[in-house]
């Protein structure tokens, strides 16, 4: 069994509408962390992750997620899976509880055209 306790999380940006709060439980194959989107992340293009599918739950508020160039409109209490390999992004007011298989590095994910 494993802990991680609100004091040992880490905060970090990806931009100016997307924070991350990683609940650090060190396993190569899981991970958790909060995310607060305020606006459209990745602002431009997509994000796509090489290697980890995301499974994703609305805590709160409302938008949506376009995925390979689909839009689906999402609200709290939603959940989404992203696979390996699909291209998306978040637009809205959101909190969002993820949970990437194998657990995400910065080095499998990338922002395309």
């Amino acid at each position: 069994m494993q802990i991680c306790l609100k004091q040992q999380t880490t905060e970090h940006k990806n931009s100016d509408v997307c924070v991350v709060t990683k609940h650090h439980i060190n396993d190569e194959l899981i991970d958790f962390a909060i995310v607060k989107v305020t606006g459209r992340y990745p602002d431009q293009g997509c994000a796509v992750n090489r290697q980890c599918k995301e499974i994703v739950y609305i805590q709160s508020g409302s938008g949506t997620v376009t995925v390979d160039g689909v839009e689906h409109k999402i609200n709290e209490g939603d959940l989404v899976l992203i696979e390996a390999g699909e291209n998306f992004f978040w637009e809205g007011g959101l909190s969002l509880h993820i949970s990437c298989r194998p657990a995400f590095t910065t080095e499998q994910h990338e922002i395309v055209s």
